[in-house]
């Protein structure tokens, strides 16, 4: 028996191939067995979190679309958005950053920081149906407000590890770079603001091709040149760090001051990567990727957003990261089938 529609909404039933109801592109049903399992690999997680000293919040999935633009510093704003009964825009949230960001301003206005969450909860982002990227995100994360770097840092790149270590996952690398080194390049050269947000966007999508050929439509210079397009290819262990001038030596040095304050066990995880960018505007200091040989695409990410927290009328340092929950059960699973093996420390 089939299941059909009629004109006036019924539905009725009629022999034939089954029907089947469409979910947005981009979103899935998770079955039971998976379900148990994901359910198992959060609570580890959040173990890790609440013994780490980080509280679990939740906050709403509807926002005032007014909570993301107000600070004009995120590069791409939430992609669904509706109106309230009085007219209002809201929005789903596209992060949990900015929501605990609104959340420190207005609960925790006279608080003593540092503070610490932690939270396991739903983005929601625009795709691109034929890439198939996921429009609805569950996300496991921390964010430590009021916490400077290098000591913020190295907290949060210490959770980040301890987290996925208690998921299961051997063989992972985090990328670790400075999000304000390369446009400090572009601007030093006179690039346009106009065409450094157009290069940066490049190599956010790892374009390096892209970013060659617009340097050479503005006619860059060829000692600047050979900076610009070597920078982004610079990545490696400690010793990548030594021998750096100038802006370099200033990223360098943020980076190392990081890394001395980290376990041995987080230390051997971490990759020095100058090209590593951010989509997110908000990030203004250290920028951080989880790699896993058994999984293509970056399975978390995190960073500094020193600024942020002032949009909101508490201007206090702050780190976070979000582990995209379903990537890091794709990786998971392949590192159980033996992909990516032999890469762990």
């Amino acid at each position: 028996m089939t299941c059909l529609c009629t004109r006036d909404g019924l539905r009725r039933f009629d022999r034939g191939e089954p029907m089947v109801d469409r979910i947005p592109s981009g979103t899935r049903d998770v079955l039971p067995d998976e379900m148990r399992e994901l359910r198992a690999m959060t609570d580890r997680i959040r173990g890790v979190f609440e013994r780490a000293g980080y509280g679990e919040v939740y906050t709403p999935a509807l926002e005032y679309e007014g909570t993301f633009v107000r600070a004009e510093l995120t590069a791409t704003r939430p992609a669904y958005r509706l109106f309230d009964e009085h007219g209002d825009v809201l929005v789903l949230r596209s992060d949990m950053t900015i929501p605990i960001a609104r959340l420190v301003a207005t609960r925790y206005a006279r608080a003593k920081p540092p503070l610490r969450f932690c939270y396991l909860a739903h983005a929601y982002r625009g795709v691109r149906p034929a890439q198939g990227q996921s429009r609805e995100l569950l996300q496991a994360g921390v964010e430590l407000v009021g916490s400077a770097a290098p000591a913020g840092t190295a907290e949060a790149l210490t959770v980040l590890c301890g987290g996925l270590d208690a998921a299961g996952l051997k063989n992972y690398r985090v990328g670790l770079g400075d999000v304000s080194l390369y446009p400090l390049l572009l601007q030093a050269v006179g690039i346009e603001p106009a065409a450094r947000e157009l290069i940066l966007g490049e190599l956010v999508s790892g374009d390096f091709v892209g970013v060659e050929r617009e340097l050479r439509r503005l006619g860059v210079g060829a000692e600047a040149l050979e900076l610009l397009l070597r920078v982004p290819q610079i990545r490696g262990g400690p010793e990548v760090l030594a021998g750096l001038s100038g802006a370099l030596e200033q990223a360098g040095t943020g980076m190392r001051a990081v890394h001395a304050l980290l376990p041995p066990g987080v230390a051997g995880r971490i990759i020095f990567d100058f090209g590593l960018v951010r989509s997110l505007g908000y990030y203004t200091g250290a920028v951080f990727q989880v790699y896993d040989p058994a999984h293509g695409v970056p399975i978390g990410s995190g960073g500094r957003y020193d600024e942020l927290l002032g949009c909101f009328g508490r201007p206090l340092p702050a780190v976070g990261f979000a582990l995209d929950v379903e990537r890091l059960h794709i990786a998971l699973a392949g590192e159980e089938r033996g992909l990516g093996s032999g890469a762990g420390p």
